[in-house]
């Protein structure tokens, strides 16, 4: 049987092989392939925008420093956390994931929805020191680095990145 087999499949080579195999699995139709809830990055900002718009409003904090962290930190709505504790941020707390019988642990804190992790985030960032001196100020580059200096231990990577997708999705558009 086995070499009967060798002998019917010897003469393909193992690039045919895998380019059979990569055929297959683009002919499964694309609902059984995992769906995220957000397929891009602009269809992340489309839901988020209104919010941080408004949430600027509220506090001073340009709403393209809320997106973009927000987009960072949640892999643009599409990391557990995001999905199963609606925390875009990264904000370290309390959640309830052993009371639901999820698997899943982290410990990351969980909010009843999307909006209430991006309104926290904004008032984590009322609490700092540094807020009221840059409050209402528009360049990116500083609310990033004082944000960095407490939020994270990569800080310049950290803010980098931040300010790279603020730049190629022009989120300063949305900055009142």
């Amino acid at each position: 049987m086995r070499l009967a087999l060798k002998q019917a499949f010897g003469a393909f080579s193992k690039a045919a092989v895998l380019f059979a195999g990569l055929l297959l699995l683009a002919s499964i139709p694309a609902q059984a392939q995992k769906k995220r809830p957000y397929p891009s990055i602009q269809s992340y900002i489309d839901t988020f925008a209104g919010q941080a718009v408004y949430l600027q409003r509220e506090t001073g904090i340009p709403a393209s420093v809320i997106l973009g962290v927000a987009i960072v930190e949640s892999a643009y709505g599409n990391s557990k956390n995001s999905q199963i504790l609606h925390n875009h941020f990264g904000i370290i707390g309390s959640n309830n994931l052993r009371q639901r019988g999820l698997r899943y642990r982290s410990r990351y804190k969980e909010y009843e929805s999307d909006s209430a992790s991006f309104a926290h985030f904004c008032t984590v960032i009322m609490s700092k020191p540094y807020y009221e001196k840059i409050k209402g100020m528009r360049n990116n580059g500083i609310w990033l680095k004082h944000i960095s200096k407490t939020y994270t231990t990569a800080r310049s990577k950290w803010a980098k990145r931040v300010l790279f997708i603020i730049r190629k999705y022009k989120l300063g558009r949305f900055n009142a």
